[in-house]
């Protein structure tokens, strides 16, 4: 890319936000930011150092000194690379609760806005082009239903020989939609002028392509 663009994806928890991400980052050859992945490396740590979201002033002291980045696409939290251990039910539910609070959001927050002014970026999550990025060049709204999402994640959690149940992982999935969307800080919703994508009915090559054709 010749000049620095920043867009922005944003939508629902199992939409493909991440996998669509990467893939549109790499074939425009620009930088690919997981604020997703962010927010659960910060409710890994918290949980696993014990510490509550009631706990604001533990909060902020740990988060004052954790690195969160980025090996080649494999985020590390102060140095260890932590990608399959925040990609369980429990910390996709603890990330829901932890990104709500305000010291966690404005501190990942300013770490992702100085990355996305630095260099070209695409980067998905809740409230990109709401938040992190109104001044994003383009804005993408990435969902699908509910039941779609929720097979989606079960097929990919069966792959990684996890034993899960269907059912329940529908009822995270509703429960995550009402979390992120009635949080009374950043809550999930729809940018003015960001393009909604269905991916329901559409494979990932399709939605890579519709939004790779919206940028160049």
């Amino acid at each position: 890319m010749n000049k620095i663009i920043r867009i922005a994806v944003d939508g629902p928890s199992g939409a493909g936000k991440s996998t669509i991400a990467r893939k549109v980052a790499k074939k425009l050859g620009i930088e690919y930011v997981d604020t997703g992945a962010m927010y659960r490396a910060v409710a890994y740590k918290m949980t696993s150092e014990g510490i509550g979201p009631e706990e604001g002033e533990r909060i902020e002291a740990v988060l004052k000194d954790t690195v969160i980045d980025f090996d080649q696409g494999v985020i590390t939290v102060d140095g260890t690379e932590v990608e399959s251990k925040i990609r369980t039910p429990e910390i996709s539910e603890a990330a829901s609760i932890y990104s709500a609070l305000p010291p966690v959001r404005a501190s990942l927050v300013q770490a992702q806005r100085e990355i996305g002014h630095r260099k070209s970026v695409i980067m998905d999550g809740r409230d990109i082009g709401t938040n992190v990025f109104p001044d994003a060049q383009y804005k993408f709204y990435l969902t699908a239903t509910a039941e779609e999402r929720a097979d989606r994640r079960y097929k990919e959690l069966v792959e990684r020989g996890q034993e899960v149940v269907y059912e329940e992982i529908l009822e995270d999935i509703r429960q995550r939609d009402h979390n992120d969307m009635t949080r009374v800080l950043n809550p999930l919703r729809k940018a003015e002028d960001a393009i909604e994508v269905d991916s329901t009915h559409m494979s990932i090559d399709e939605v890579v392509d519709f939004i790779y054709d919206r940028v160049v």
